[in-house]
């Protein structure tokens, strides 16, 4: 191979393309710390089936035991009532009527430390203007689980309404 030749293929990186290499490498670090924490943390998850209630079909353990003691919160927890694994999610306490939460999706994340049910809810506000009853309200709902035990831990992800 001609000598001249080598020198194009093997010439030394100019100092501008350095610094800008060096540029895409902190920008891309960058944006993985900002956006991509979680980019490896749904491997080895799945979506959990379950079945939103209705207020009648509650079990009543769960009406009059957790949902007092935890109406004030706004969290997601879950209870092993008959066997069955419910979901259970909190608004706290509310000033008016109008109020409401309902759950979107479960997703059970396992890991090394266990398992993490992300519960995703929808939380929705009385409408600007709209007539409600002026009465202290504790918003919340439950949902019936396809899983056999209960996760090690539970994460409440909240989307508001538009």
């Amino acid at each position: 191979m001609p000598e001249e030749k080598k020198r194009k293929l093997f010439r030394k990186p100019s100092r501008r393309a350095l610094l800008a290499a060096g540029g895409l490498v902190v920008v891309l670090a960058a944006a993985f710390v900002i956006f991509g924490l979680d980019l490896f943390d749904d491997i080895g998850s799945k979506n959990v089936g379950f079945k939103q209630l209705a207020k009648d079909e509650v079990p009543q353990a769960i009406e009059t035991e957790v949902v007092p003691e935890y109406r004030e919160l706004e969290r997601a927890l879950g209870c092993l009532v008959d066997g069955k694994v419910y979901v259970l999610v909190t608004r706290g306490e509310k000033p008016t009527a109008g109020y409401g939460a309902s759950i979107e999706e479960l997703r059970l994340v396992k890991s090394k430390d266990g398992s993490n049910l992300r519960v995703h809810a929808l939380f929705s506000e009385p409408e600007e203007g709209e007539a409600v009853s002026q009465i202290v309200t504790y918003p919340y709902c439950v949902a019936e689980t396809e899983l056999e035990s209960l996760p090690d831990t539970i994460e409440l992800i909240v989307k508001y309404e538009d």
